[in-house]
């Protein structure tokens, strides 16, 4: 029998025991502050439907009905909840945080306003897990700051993107340890992982601004991504 065996792995066949799966990486360090995730609430919501924020933001974002929508950083589920009414029965968005409790509480509230157009998952720090080609718009509002391995998260998300499909990033034109993020300095390290900016407005109803970006040529290998410095 061992000899069966033993001749079985030598005549071409699959081994009896295959290797596991290379992790890609690994990825280079932010160099920039990390700001620390303190509240799953930017600010109160009727003070941001006072200000128009996610009507104007959908309305940047060409936000359409039957569109499939991701909202990173989900939190209390702001947008999800305004996200879900925009694309529609035909849509689909799919809420994520990487906080259990948080992801716990807004499970509940979309159970609880009976959203059957949205998903809710538990994400990583370092990766979405987000399915491939899926999506035609990916929004992270004010949460990209307190990504800690941006590099890897922006390499990891990007296969998830349809076609065409665009990254929306909501922040604040500030330091990242101040809870924003440098326009230039967002823009480089998208520019790093494989994306090209497409659009920037300034957005005060936001407290900010708002970024789009699009997948541009190949994605580069974790080696090769070459982190951006602070000056």
């Amino acid at each position: 029998m061992l000899a069966a065996l033993l001749i079985a792995g030598c005549d071409g066949s699959q081994p009896l025991v295959r290797k596991k799966a290379r992790e890609p990486g690994p990825f280079p360090v932010a160099d920039r502050p990390i700001a620390r995730i303190v509240s799953p609430r930017w600010s109160n919501e009727e003070t941001r439907d006072r200000l128009g924020e996610a009507e104007r933001v959908m309305q940047l974002a060409d936000i359409r009905k039957g569109m499939t929508v991701a909202d990173l950083g989900a939190g209390e589920g702001y947008y999800t909840i305004r996200l879900a009414a925009r694309v529609g029965e035909d849509g689909r968005v799919l809420a994520e945080d990487v906080v259990p409790a948080v992801h716990e509480a807004l499970a509940e509230r979309v159970a609880r306003e009976q959203l059957d157009n949205v998903s809710v998952r538990l994400g990583l720090p370092a990766d979405p897990r987000l399915p491939a080609n899926s999506f035609e718009r990916i929004f992270m509002v004010h949460m990209y700051h307190e990504i800690a391995q941006p590099y890897e998260f922006l390499w990891r998300m990007r296969p998830s993107l349809r076609r065409d499909g665009l990254v929306v990033v909501v922040d604040a034109d500030r330091p990242t340890e101040q809870h924003g993020t440098p326009p230039r300095l967002l823009r480089c390290e998208f520019e790093a992982v494989g994306y090209a900016q497409v659009g920037f407005q300034e957005l005060r109803s936001a407290g900010g601004y708002l970024a789009t970006f699009r997948a541009a040529g190949t994605r580069p290998d974790p080696a090769d991504i070459v982190a951006c410095r602070m000056k």
